[in-house]
């Protein structure tokens, strides 16, 4: 396993790091026990983050981590995210009462008493020009209730602006192969201000794993299946945002430029890890056997030049008009 070094935190963060959305809820059935198997093959590989967020399972998955702690030794970090608790999820609800009950609800299900990094998770845009807001969470810190604190974004805009606060040490956003734009403007500003970046949603929601078919089926409790069209929230989270047939095709390109001897997940996280401004990605994983084949890219040989301008030019020809403007 290869480390980075988170922001400005001081941590060394294993390059592929551990998504726990799905051992928490909405990607269909998940069993705890084979979930905590799964959590404890990561600590057994080397990986130390895990990502979370309180309305993951209504705070399942952070009750997890917190029995990962309580069975393990091993030293690690997790970042959780608040936010999407409110009803109506509006800027106005982002107040000093609302986080500091957030705040103070996931320390109880991670059984903590200062939070490793909090994010805001994906608020509504104006959040990011309310400094009220970052100073609430300035206050938290100088608390005790949390060790540090970034944001989970949907915009690149978004990301843009949230890094101009002095303490926002990281930002978590979607990077994969088909969603290149943060690769732009966005990495070039993180790395002048030293905050790190977590690529979420890294396989496109298990796309990139070459895996899905035109016939393949999800569970009814899987985004999956019900937010195609962002009717539970922002489309952007399920396949990145691209048409289903439109990402198969891409894919079947894609599989084409995999070297020898990795799965399409394998090539997909090691095209991530290309990138030196991304200081790890955060892969779900609901089977022991996922967390080997994930973490397994962090030790893989780099891409090469060609084989990366492809990758692109795929992206190019075949989604970025589907995604590159949206966010």
């Amino acid at each position: 396993m290869q480390y980075r070094e988170l922001g400005r935190t001081g941590w060394k963060v294993s390059s592929i790091s551990f998504g726990a959305w799905a051992i928490g809820g909405t990607w269909g059935t998940v069993s705890d026990a084979e979930s905590l198997a799964a959590l404890n093959r990561a600590l057994d590989l080397g990986v130390n983050l895990f990502d979370t967020a309180d309305v993951y399972g209504d705070g399942r998955s952070e009750r997890l981590l917190a029995q990962l702690r309580r069975q393990r030794t091993d030293p690690f970090y997790i970042a959780t995210k608040a936010g999407r608790r409110l009803e109506p999820h509006t800027a106005a609800g982002y107040d000093r009462a609302n986080l500091t009950a957030f705040v103070e609800r996931s320390l109880k299900h991670l059984e903590t008493e200062a939070l490793d990094l909090l994010q805001l998770h994906c608020p509504p845009t104006d959040v990011y020009y309310m400094p009220e807001v970052f100073g609430i969470l300035d206050d938290l810190v100088t608390a005790g209730k949390l060790r540090y604190y970034g944001v989970s974004v949907e915009k690149v805009e978004e990301a843009l602006k949230a890094i101009e606060y002095p303490h926002v040490q990281s930002v978590q956003i979607i990077f994969n192969m088909f969603r290149q734009r943060p690769a732009e403007l966005l990495f070039e500003q993180v790395k002048k201000r030293s905050v790190g970046i977590l690529a979420r949603v890294p396989l496109a929601s298990g796309m990139l794993t070459g895996k899905l078919r035109t016939d393949s089926t999800f569970a009814p409790d899987d985004h999956r299946s019900f937010n195609r069209d962002g009717d539970a929230f922002d489309r952007g989270e399920t396949f990145s945002g691209v048409d289903y047939s439109a990402a198969l095709q891409a894919v079947d390109e894609l599989k084409a430029l995999c070297p020898t001897g990795l799965s399409m997940a394998q090539f997909a996280l090691r095209w991530l890890l290309m990138f030196d401004a991304v200081t790890c990605a955060i892969p779900g994983a609901k089977r022991p056997s996922q967390v080997e084949e994930n973490s397994s890219a962090s030790d893989l040989a780099p891409l090469s030049e060609d084989t990366m301008a492809r990758v692109r030019s795929i992206y190019d020809r075949r989604i970025r008009r589907l995604v590159h403007q949206y966010w």
